[in-house]
């Protein structure tokens, strides 16, 4: 901490070693301070370190877990999985294995999601060209075949 003043007034000047504020962090990731804090709680995010104050110090490795759980989550990865993936990483490279097999496994049921979103893309698709169709007046109408 650093005192300066300016014409009799003084100020204090916080000079911090790294890292951002979960108020930073929580803007630059998109989620809430108190999100970020859950994740923390139930081992999303391995402890952050503290300032001597007790302020959370969100550095390079602290957002690295913050982005790889957010790009999780956006994948559909369950929280029961990450907080496992995260267990296994604390336990060290005995688990190289395991969170293969578990990163493997979630692959395999995000690309199932993909394969079933890509068919209802399709079906959307699909159903598009039928009104185009319809309403430029080449599809024949007729009572029992709808466009939708």
């Amino acid at each position: 901490m650093i005192q300066a003043s300016k014409r009799g007034t003084s100020y204090i000047i916080r000079r911090r070693q790294s890292g951002v504020t979960i108020s930073e962090a929580s803007r630059k990731y998109g989620l809430t301070p108190d999100t970020l804090r859950y994740y923390e709680r139930i081992g999303l995010i391995p402890p952050v370190p503290r300032t001597k104050s007790g302020i959370r110090d969100y550095g390079e490795e602290s957002c690295g877990w913050i982005e790889l759980m957010k790009c999780m989550r956006a994948a559909g990865v369950q929280i029961e999985a990450l907080a496992e993936y995260v267990a296994l990483f604390q336990q060290g490279e005995a688990t190289l294995g395991a969170r293969r097999a578990l990163l493997a496994g979630q692959r395999e049921q995000l690309a199932a999601r993909m394969a079933e979103m890509q068919r209802s893309l399709a079906r959307r698709d699909e159903k598009i060209r039928r009104y185009d169709l319809g309403l430029a007046g080449s599809a024949p109408q007729s009572p029992g075949a709808p466009l939708c």
